[in-house]
């Protein structure tokens, strides 16, 4: 029955399928295409949510770091002009040490000042009445409060304020402890992401308080974000849920947007990077409109030339063999890269990135075997005083020197990782390590540091010396987190740095990690 048409029946038919298929095929693609390309700025939009929020947490902590230690210095020496002195000189190295801050201030409990990084006496401004200040007189908490931002009465420029309490002997309010962070300092590292002509990103209080917005607006900084459908929607989530993305009418511009938003690890404060859900279909509309172009000159062209499918056809076979021969190519460039991001380039170590996938991976193996695993948290002693003696160089070819011996003296089994954590410190993971067995690795480490005897004239030990904490943990699923670890090993690098360096200290035990 099949003989009964022509070939040229069948060819029509073959040629009508063909065709038919192109088109389907070609609306199944930009279906994906679309998807993908939601889903790859979904992916663009959380890191760089990400990214802003470590950038925020640390620029933070490092000025809450410096109260900190102002508030024990003060509360411990007192406020006689010696120790007043003594507090200036170590704001303002602060102060020029951290390019974040604008100053570093200290008020009595009536506002006015007490001393400052800038070294100026006069009594012309009191800020008993600013909100942070309000707050610290009526709260007792001692941890570090994020306030408003405001408009410096000193400098006139846009700041945002980072105080804790200070107290009296008695324990009653003794006045404020204040870091000003500059805004302009978080507007220059959000310039640095591309997120479209008509992307934003925004820091924002947990109270609603839009700290900062990037196309910057100073009319809206420190105004109320409670009504707008973002933070409507991010007050009512809670823990993990604070992660995510969600498309969202912007209540400044009307524009709509996907919002991928993160919350700060320490500080009351999130961030969101919003990107133009129309900007971002219009590199699709514009792609599938050309590819439709050409699916339609194509099949035009198939029609025509029938006779020359077969041609066709080895032509686009030799295509795609290309193609697949240049994506391999590409992924294995891409091997290669990725195997140079996961090692530090100073040190010959494991970088961080690959420290965190690690910790991960033996902290899942721990927690599935009930075994232990231990982290050495190392710092090099009076680093920072060595660069400013012999300087930069010679300080990457002491932490050079120090990657090598550890390298040397470290254990070789699987799993077992050294790894420059940032700075001069180095982390080193040991699995399946007792904290005894971990406190000898730090201590030999320590020992063949000391033995080398680099010169250190800005050390009180006239050489190069290692300061380290030991810490171990016996995960459980559902209690423990591997961050856990490593701040116990930073603690008790903290309590060895209090005691005097050039020592190895043990964190607390196991079941206070």
């Amino acid at each position: 029955m099949l003989k009964r048409y022509s070939i040229t029946f069948w060819a029509t038919v073959f040629v009508s399928v063909v065709c038919l298929s192109l088109v389907v095929i070609d609306v199944w693609r930009s279906v994906n295409a679309r998807s993908g390309q939601l889903q790859e700025m979904e992916r663009l939009g959380a890191n760089v949510a990400r990214a802003m929020a470590q950038q925020a947490d640390d620029t933070i902590k490092a000025a809450d770091t410096s109260l900190a230690d102002i508030v024990e210095r003060i509360e411990t020496e007192g406020q006689g002009d010696k120790a007043l002195a003594r507090v200036q000189r170590q704001m303002a190295a602060q102060v020029a040490n951290l390019p974040q801050l604008v100053g570093l201030f200290v008020y009595d409990e009536r506002g006015r000042w007490l001393v400052n990084s800038r070294g100026v006496t006069s009594q012309a401004y009191n800020n008993a009445d600013r909100e942070y200040f309000i707050f610290h007189r009526t709260h007792e908490e001692r941890g570090p409060h994020v306030g408003d931002p405001v408009i410096s009465r000193s400098t006139g420029k846009w700041i945002m304020p980072v105080s804790r309490r200070l107290n009296k002997a008695d324990g009653s309010f003794g006045g404020v402890v204040l870091a000003t962070l500059d805004i302009d300092y978080f507007r220059r590292f959000y310039q640095s992401f591309d997120v479209g002509a008509r992307g934003a990103v925004a820091l924002v209080s947990n109270t609603g308080v839009l700290m900062l917005r990037q196309p910057f607006d100073s009319d809206r900084v420190g105004g109320s974000m409670r009504d707008s459908e973002l933070y409507r929607y991010y007050a009512q989530q809670s823990g993990a849920g604070r992660i995510g993305s969600h498309v969202f009418h912007s209540s400044h511009d009307g524009e709509l947007r996907l919002n991928s938003f993160r919350p700060l690890e320490h500080y009351p404060l999130f961030v969101t990077a919003a990107l133009s859900r129309e900007e971002m279909l219009e590199r699709w509309r514009r792609d599938t409109f050309t590819r439709s172009i050409g699916v339609v000159v194509l099949a035009a062209l198939i029609g025509f030339f029938g006779k020359r499918l077969v041609s066709q056809i080895k032509l686009r076979e030799l295509a795609e063999a290309e193609l697949r021969k240049a994506r391999d190519a590409l992924e294995s460039a891409n091997r290669t890269l990725e195997r140079q991001a996961m090692q530090d380039g100073l040190t010959g170590l494991a970088n961080r990135r690959q420290l965190d996938v690690t910790m991960g991976n033996e902290f899942s193996r721990a927690t599935r075997h009930g075994s232990t695993l231990a982290f050495i948290m190392i710092d090099v002693d009076y680093f920072k005083q060595y660069n400013d003696v012999y300087g930069h160089s010679a300080g990457d070819e002491v932490l050079r020197a120090v990657s090598k011996l550890i390298k040397a003296l470290t254990p070789k089994r699987p799993g077992d990782l050294s790894a420059r954590y940032g700075g001069e410190e180095i982390g080193i993971l040991l699995p399946s390590t007792d904290l005894q067995g971990a406190e000898a690795v730090a201590e030999r480490i320590r020992r063949a540091v000391e033995n080398l005897q680099m010169a250190h004239s800005g050390s009180s030990f006239g050489h190069v010396t290692l300061s380290a904490g030991v810490a171990t943990i016996t995960p459980k699923r559902g209690v423990h987190l591997a961050h856990m670890l490593v701040e116990a090993a930073d603690k008790a690098l903290y309590v060895a740095k209090s005691e005097g360096r050039n020592r190895v200290c043990l964190a607390q035990a196991q079941a206070e990690v």
